[in-house]
């Protein structure tokens, strides 16, 4: 059988792998440096856990884990388990029987369920970053997969509009370091809220949002079609038309909100918060042109109750590399009251994929081996391994090629391997206590002191 990876997934070299450590070793520093404490969550919650929290669409997506005990039901049980299968195939979650577990689709409904159990313990505000693989049955193409890593950064046990403009800061330093320039997209739910209370849509919130939320993908004609496909009357659409044509003044955008809100208490609370936000992250000298008001932003996730933030890629046509939301009542669905939450989460495989288009990546990103120590064989190659090992201990990389071949085949393992430097420890270096190494891209050969040679090499 001809090997083949599953639908959305991916292999990594030791190029990509290193790129990726690089990324990450960013963002953990920068969640340290503002507080935040790591956790980890298991791979699969049970079902009851994830459903419901991610709206219809999202639900959708959600990789659900066959119930083990079908392997251990009768015959007659095990037949009807897998009729229930072949209706759920037909029908989605149609049945309890069939799976009671299933993969994570995000890091904040488990997270929400982590300070659900463990809220006695914690100290709050509680601030935790999390940097894990999550599944999603989606159509896989550019930047989407089916299995990929968020890396989140969220407070819980704070109401303060201050967590909103941390997470402004965190952003933004966070991808100054990556040196990837973005703009950060941001609305409120309240506003959202506010909109289909203007245009008399209250009952059609749901829909409303999900629909706006494919605004990039669709167009306004796209949102529109779905949006009378949902059941909103042309006259709600209309009114609506506005959100269409916005100017790139946030502040003005937000004047003309106040003016259609009179009277509108949840729309104009939303405006308030927004312009707070804005305000102060201006007073810590963010440039305008990295904060967008968008009002077409919606993010199609049910929990978030405020506000609401996507980052774009200036220079590169990617889908968001981040987004997130404030998220008030998530731990209510867990018996728990009274516990506000926001975070955030960053992309990583489009956040790589944006820096190899830009070609961000350091050199010292990418995974090397600093030496290659030819292998002569005999005590020659005892007295390499030793040699080795005191490499080694300053932290720099070397190996030892495994068979006494000819020179010219390990020289072609260097280069192949993009090593730089082959050392030789002959029967010529051991009686004059020497080091031999070639400079591969230089082309130059040089002998040294062993003591000379083991005081140059730094990491």
């Amino acid at each position: 059988m001809k090997p083949s990876l599953a639908k959305g997934t991916r292999d990594f070299t030791a190029q990509e792998v290193s790129r990726r450590k690089y990324i990450i070793s960013i963002l953990q520093n920068n969640f340290e440096l503002f507080g935040f404490q790591p956790l980890e969550t298991p791979s699969f919650e049970n079902l009851s856990t994830l459903t419901g929290k991610y709206g219809e669409e999202g639900d959708r997506l959600i990789f659900k884990i066959l119930n083990s005990s079908i392997n251990e039901a009768k015959e007659d049980k095990k037949t009807l388990m897998l009729q229930d299968f072949q209706r759920a195939l037909d029908k989605p979650f149609s049945s309890e029987n069939l799976t009671d577990k299933a993969l994570r689709y995000d890091l904040t409904v488990p997270f929400a369920r982590f300070v659900a159990m463990n809220h006695g313990k914690l100290t709050f505000p509680f601030k935790r970053s999390q940097i894990q693989p999550v599944w999603r049955a989606d159509r896989p193409q550019k930047g989407r997969y089916r299995e990929f890593y968020q890396c989140d950064a969220d407070v819980v046990g704070s109401e303060s509009l201050l967590q909103e403009v941390e997470l402004v800061q965190l952003y933004l330093k966070s991808f100054a370091d990556l040196k990837v320039p973005v703009t950060i997209h941001m609305n409120n739910r309240k506003i959202l809220s506010g909109l289909a209370e203007y245009a008399g849509i209250t009952d059609k919130l749901i829909d409303f949002t999900v629909a706006l939320d494919k605004l990039d993908k669709i167009g306004k004609e796209g949102v529109v079609q779905e949006l009378l496909e949902r059941e909103i009357a042309q006259e709600s659409i209309d009114k609506l038309d506005f959100l269409f044509s916005q100017s790139d003044d946030a502040l003005e955008n937000l004047l003309q909100l106040k003016e259609k809100f009179a009277g509108n208490e949840i729309g104009l609370k939303g405006v308030e918060e927004l312009e707070y936000v804005l305000t102060q992250s201006l007073n810590l000298g963010v440039d305008m042109q990295n904060l967008v008001f968008n009002i077409t932003l919606a993010r199609g996730l049910d929990y978030y109750t405020g506000a609401i933030f996507e980052v774009k890629a200036d220079e590169v046509a990617m889908g968001s590399i981040g987004g997130g939301g404030r998220y008030d009542n998530l731990t209510e669905v867990f018996g728990v009251k009274n516990i506000p939450g926001i975070g955030i989460s960053f992309g990583l495989d489009r956040i790589y994929l944006v820096m190899e288009e830009l070609n961000l990546f350091p050199e010292e990103a990418s995974s090397k081996i600093e030496y290659l120590f030819a292998n002569s064989g005999g005590e020659e190659m005892t007295e390499a391994l030793k040699l080795i090992m005191q490499v080694r201990a300053k932290g720099i990389s070397a190996e030892l090629y495994p068979e006494n071949a000819k020179i010219n085949k390990q020289f072609t393992y260097a280069e192949k391997k993009g090593i730089k430097k082959v050392v030789f420890l002959g029967e010529e270096e051991l009686k004059n206590n020497t080091v031999t190494f070639k400079d591969l891209e230089a082309g130059e050969k040089t002998t040294v002191s062993l003591e000379e040679f083991l005081g140059n090499i730094t990491q």
